[in-house]
């Protein structure tokens, strides 16, 4: 038996909740995931996991055991890491996750640099605004733009800040007015965000004051584009990132309002399980983001 391969089968059942979500992560048969836990059950003679027909929970000893596992998986990744230093071209692959909006408009043109780069090296690229956990969906590094955060888990790169600005169309400033103070954004048509967790609050700083506004309208989404779209056709007020509508400021299609109001600030970032820091694909593609969009 492939204890080792056991393990990570193991591990990744507890992590992803399932036997066919860890095989799916794991890029085999669901089978091959289930017959190489219960080898190790056997191997061990305990039971591991609590089975039933809705989900799969690791009993007390299988929860012991899993947390044992990842320390000593971490180490063989280390050790691996460690070899893979002697390379000097990265090979393999990097799985990288990245949002929707900022992928398509930036980062396919970057990507495409880089792995000409670096031809041993297959990226595969995944566009989602969900922020999700890079060590428990499998990928190497994920591009986020959020709000800083820290955690024991993961490495949190910042590579730059990410302005954002209220802003309407002509026609619908037009039509009902551009608003002089913050707390009549909750008499407007708002387009906003579905993916904050904020939901519908605003928060805005002034110079004196901090605001906490609702905002409602027609439109939700959980992607930055949309909503973009959706200004332009005079929908509402959108609360956008400036490298979304750079375009439509610069032909007049959109223009900002409330100037000296200004969302808390937020960052573009990458984000990489801590004991993947030291990998040479890591490190080459951290320093060239740098060099992409550090400015």
């Amino acid at each position: 038996m492939d204890k080792f391969a056991s393990m990570r089968a193991f591990t990744q059942v507890v992590i992803s909740g399932g036997f066919a979500a860890a095989a799916r992560k794991m890029g085999v048969s669901r089978s091959t995931v289930n017959k190489l836990v219960i080898n190790l059950e056997d191997e061990l003679n305990v039971q591991l996991l609590q089975r039933s027909t809705r989900q799969v929970n690791p009993t007390p000893t299988g929860l012991a055991f899993y947390e044992r596992c990842v320390n000593i998986l971490a180490e063989v990744e280390a050790a691996e890491i460690a070899v893979s230093q002697l390379q000097t071209e990265p090979k393999g692959t990097l799985k990288i996750n990245a949002p929707m909006s900022f992928g398509t408009l930036y980062l396919s043109k970057a990507i495409a640099d880089f792995t000409a780069q670096y031809p041993e090296l297959q990226v595969q690229l995944t566009l989602d605004d969900r922020f999700i956990d890079p060590l428990a969906e499998g990928y190497d590094l994920t591009v986020r733009i959020a709000q800083p955060e820290t955690s024991p888990s993961w490495v949190y790169q910042a590579i730059a800040p990410v302005p954002r600005v209220l802003c309407a169309s002509p026609g619908y400033i037009k039509k009902n007015g551009i608003p002089q103070d913050p707390r009549e954004l909750s008499q407007h048509s708002c387009l906003h965000y579905g993916h904050l967790v904020r939901g519908n609050q605003w928060q805005l700083i002034g110079k004196k004051q901090e605001y906490q506004i609702t905002v409602n309208g027609v439109l939700c989404s959980n992607n930055g584009e949309v909503l973009k779209d959706a200004a332009v056709q005079g929908l509402g007020i959108a609360l956008l990132p400036m490298f979304i509508i750079k375009q439509e400021l610069e032909r007049q299609t959109l223009a900002i309002i409330l100037p000296d109001y200004q969302p808390p600030e937020i960052t573009l970032c990458l984000i990489y399980p801590l004991n993947r820091h030291l990998t040479t694909k890591i490190r080459l593609f951290t320093e060239f983001f740098q060099q992409q969009f550090g400015d």
